[in-house]
């Protein structure tokens, strides 16, 4: 018996290398879809899961942005994908037709119950296109216009694909079914025309505009809201701008994938903001309140006396909202760098050499420790010659 519990690779379950072709995968799933099918495997649960399994390592792997998850994190980048299927009827419904009519419409003698399952529609293919954003947008949210292309109806002819005045005939393969049935053995397969493409028709006298398919390449215009705080990589999603459906189905998707551009102040991890501030020795050693950059505009902080260069202080809240936590935003990183300064005016210096002489007579306990380990680590001769 199988063992679900623990999900197999999607690739081992096909049979197929990870390189493998779009075409490579639908083949094998097709062979493995026959092979366990309930119907030539009645009453073996085994094969009902196994059927299941195909399916939905088919899924996946038909699907180029879940087969990118699933080759960079594997399972886990699919946790919160959806997909899936309850029962075998499901799969059914969203495979019956990937093979061009129909592997499993009218298979086994009439497919699940004998029964002739109904013609499903396609659904049109999706498209995308990128938005390129600031920080600042990122953040708050914008408004964007977006340019991309999709096929949409030829206008001349209607989405016909035959010249103005001209009609299409009935096709002599599927005598206007657009379907045909193959059999094999016990299999009985049925599939699109491969003459007429499932239409039914074949066009005589092609449309000029379109050349007979039916639809023509446009350009298109929309608005997209970006909401706040989405980051580089992730994609927004217009439902229903993509490619129109050629047989009546529902349109696909338009994508939007964001791209975010580097900012000169700060350094984004998910939700957090990260920024360098640079301080004087005075102000490091004595403590002060400075002024900090946010993307709301500037803010002051107090740092105390003794800040080390490196040291990081948090302002919560202050980052960018997480769209994953319902906006919830991440807080900004404030890290101190202690500037030294390269020329220093006579004053200064006479000061700063003040101060070195203090320090030599004061010695700190760190210093001291260190100096303690010094000493030990020289030779008696050099010892002498310190003292």
């Amino acid at each position: 018996m199988v063992d679900m519990a623990v999900k197999r690779d999607y690739y081992e379950v096909l049979g197929v290398e990870r390189s493998a072709s779009d075409e490579e995968v639908a083949q094998s799933y097709r062979k493995l879809a026959i092979k366990y099918h309930p119907d030539s495997n009645p009453g073996d649960e085994e094969a009902t899961v196994l059927f299941k399994e195909a399916a939905e390592a088919y899924e996946v792997l038909s699907d180029t942005a879940k087969r990118r998850r699933y080759d960079q994190y594997g399972h886990a980048g699919l946790e919160n994908a959806g997909g899936g299927f309850s029962d075998v009827e499901d799969i059914f419904d969203a495979f019956g037709d990937i093979f061009g009519g129909g592997i499993f419409g009218d298979m086994f003698g009439g497919g699940r119950g004998g029964g002739r399952r109904r013609s499903r529609q396609h659904r049109g293919s999706d498209v995308k296109c990128e938005v390129t954003l600031t920080l600042e947008e990122a953040a708050r949210g914008t408004t964007q216009k977006v340019r991309f292309q999709r096929s949409e109806s030829c206008g001349s002819c209607q989405g016909s694909g035959s010249r103005p005045g001209s009609r299409g005939e009935t096709c002599r393969r599927c005598n206007g079914h657009g379907q045909v049935v193959q059999s094999a053995g016990i299999l009985r397969v049925q599939t699109s025309c491969p003459t007429c493409q499932g239409s039914g028709n074949v066009i005589v006298d092609p449309c000029d505009e379109c050349r007979g398919q039916g639809y023509v390449a446009r350009g298109v215009e929309l608005e997209v809201s970006i909401p706040a705080g989405v980051d580089d990589g992730m994609r927004v999603r217009l439902t229903g701008e993509g490619e129109r459906s050629r047989d009546g189905g529902p349109p696909g998707d338009c994508y939007c994938f964001i791209s975010v551009q580097p900012h000169p102040l700060f350094r984004r991890e998910e939700s957090h903001l990260f920024v360098e501030v640079p301080i004087s020795y005075t102000q490091a050693v004595l403590g002060a309140e400075i002024e900090i950059p946010t993307l709301d505009g500037t803010d002051r902080l107090t740092i105390p006396d003794g800040t080390q260069s490196g040291d990081l202080f948090k302002l919560p809240s202050r980052g960018v909202p997480d769209p994953r936590r319902n906006g919830l935003p991440g807080d900004l990183i404030v890290q101190t760098h202690v500037e030294v300064p390269k020329k220093l005016e006579a004053r200064e210096e006479e000061l700063l050499r003040e101060l070195a002489e203090l320090e030599n007579r004061h010695v700190s306990p760190k210093r001291k420790s260190f100096l303690d380990k010094l000493r030990d680590y020289l030779t008696p001769a050099e010892k002498h010659a310190q003292e």
